[in-house]
């Protein structure tokens, strides 16, 4: 079965019921964990950015404290676990400022976390990705969030 377009996907919404819209998003919930991940941002959380960053941060956070810190192996496995869900709650806002929050935060986290990330070449290296990347994004953003984030970034750079 081939996807349609868009464009088709909104003119065949237009034809459709306030009852059978709702429908359909039942329906699309059920399937993938996702959907229904962004739907409930959507419905629930769009209003409330930062509320939203706060509940990542707080998952974050959890995250980080189960980490098996074993051996490398499982910390990079469980630190790229972590920056896929970062990503994913990213693309559910689309908004930079919490694209920037989230990863500086990230970073703060793998930064201060303990073993020491210099001890591993891959972990430093997504490290100092996900520090660019977040430069990258600020050079998009008002003048006074620029500052901001630029002293957290010179912060986590040292």
């Amino acid at each position: 079965m081939k996807a349609v377009t868009v464009k088709e996907i909104k003119a065949e919404l237009n034809e459709l019921s306030h009852k059978e819209i709702q429908e359909l998003c039942l329906k699309l919930s059920r399937f993938k964990k996702e959907n229904k991940e962004l739907l409930t941002y959507l419905l629930f959380e769009a209003n409330n950015e930062a509320g939203y960053i706060n509940s990542v941060k707080n998952y974050i956070d959890t995250e980080f404290e189960t980490i098996n810190t074993d051996s490398f192996y499982y910390i990079r496995k469980t630190i790229r676990k972590i920056l896929r869900n970062i990503k994913k709650y990213i693309r559910y806002s689309k908004k930079k400022e919490t694209e920037v929050e989230l990863l500086l935060y990230f970073c703060e986290k793998l930064k201060n976390f303990k073993p020491s990330i210099s001890k591993s070449t891959q972990l430093h290296n997504i490290y100092y990705r996900q520090l660019e990347l977040a430069k990258k994004h600020i050079n998009t953003l008002h003048e006074d969030l620029q500052y901001d984030f630029n002293v957290m970034i010179e912060s986590l750079s040292e």
